[in-house]
């Protein structure tokens, strides 16, 4: 089966920055629109950011528009989310996901990860 494998998690204090990585652990992400999720304690999964195949459509949550970048590197393998300025209700695992198309919901999304863990300190 193919799965994503995210690291780049961490304690991390407010104000300042991390970056998440993923990589297919068979398969190559060019083919797939890619997505993070995330969901923090008593919460749903939420969406984050996905980008298309190309590398030139993106979409952010409201939430962490302006602050997190989403982008695609496929020379190696690999999707990136860069957190800038983080906050506290930052806290959550995040997730990454392939998707055939570009959509908001995680329905559209299989071959999840099993997530990295972002905690922020206040």
């Amino acid at each position: 089966q193919v799965k994503m494998i995210e690291a780049g998690g961490g304690l991390i204090q407010t104000g300042k920055s991390l970056t998440l990585s993923c990589k297919p652990s068979g398969d190559t992400i060019d083919n797939y629109v890619m997505g993070w999720f995330r969901q923090a304690p008593g919460k749903e999964r939420e969406f984050v950011a996905t980008i298309d195949r190309r590398g030139e459509i993106t979409y952010y949550a409201d939430s962490v528009k302006g602050r997190f970048t989403i982008s695609r590197d496929d020379a190696k393998n690999t999707v990136y989310l860069q957190l800038d300025n983080l906050k506290p209700e930052d806290t959550a695992r995040y997730y990454c996901a392939t998707a055939n198309y570009v959509d908001v919901s995680e329905l559209a999304y299989d071959n999840w990860g099993q997530g990295t863990q972002v905690t922020v300190s206040p």
